[in-house]
């Protein structure tokens, strides 16, 4: 299995004098093309800055991150977007979603963004909403929606690229147990259906057991791994 995305000692701090942080040290990690990873540890144990630097939304202080071997740290910005809007796709716990648009309107946002036409945002963004059981709802406002369908619409726009890699973080936060064990559900089956590779930040213990992998960290550092 060949290696997605790597991270060679990798640190990360915050702040200077008084206000300096170490958010992360020395970190090493080397994720497979189509693995489950939980990145799991306590509210500021560096987990979420992790996904961010994984995921090149932030720059580490040293080291380096690979994408399918390429440092796209060292590209310039356009080459940067275009990385993230055509191979990643994000889930957060927020959903970030437009209250007022329709749920197509915001599924389809990406390909606007890479200036794919009209017709053909439709076309795919029908797509995925038909993969997320929401198709019925394309039309309607999402500030209409329940929480699990606006986590469904979420994940129906990181599918719109066909991405190889999902980030998501806490991507069941805001749910009720039955709701997120649906989208849950929801996640794991792009896996296996499609071979995305799935990078959980998480706190609960159920949710990254489900994962091959579970990476712990704590106080900026990985402490365990467990497959």
């Amino acid at each position: 299995m060949n290696s997605i995305i790597k991270a060679e000692k990798v640190n990360k701090s915050y702040g200077k004098g008084e206000n300096y942080f170490s958010a992360l040290k020395d970190i090493n990690l080397d994720i497979k093309a189509s693995q489950t990873i939980a990145i799991v540890g306590k509210s500021g144990s560096g987990k979420s800055t992790l996904m961010h630097i994984l995921a090149f939304l932030d720059q580490p202080d040293k080291g380096q991150v690979l994408y399918e071997g390429i440092d796209y740290h060292q590209l310039k910005s356009r080459k940067l977007d275009e990385l993230r809007n055509k191979k990643y796709g994000f889930v957060f716990q927020q959903f970030f979603l437009n209250p007022h648009q329709t749920v197509l309107e915001n599924v389809v946002l990406p390909l606007k963004i890479a200036n794919i036409g009209r017709g053909q945002r439709k076309k795919r963004g029908l797509e995925v909403l038909a993969s997320v059981n929401l198709l019925e709802k394309a039309n309607s406002k999402t500030i209409n929606l329940s929480g699990g369908q606006k986590q469904r619409v979420a994940i129906a726009r990181a599918l719109i690229n066909d991405p190889e890699v999902i980030f998501a973080d806490e991507p069941t936060g805001n749910l009720d147990s039955v709701t997120g064990k649906t989208i849950e559900d929801l996640l794991f089956s792009l896996n296996k259906e499609k071979g995305i590779t799935l990078i959980i930040v998480t706190h609960d213990e159920d949710l990254a057991k489900r994962c091959m992998r579970q990476i712990s960290i704590t106080d900026g550092k990985i402490v365990g791994s467990q497959s």
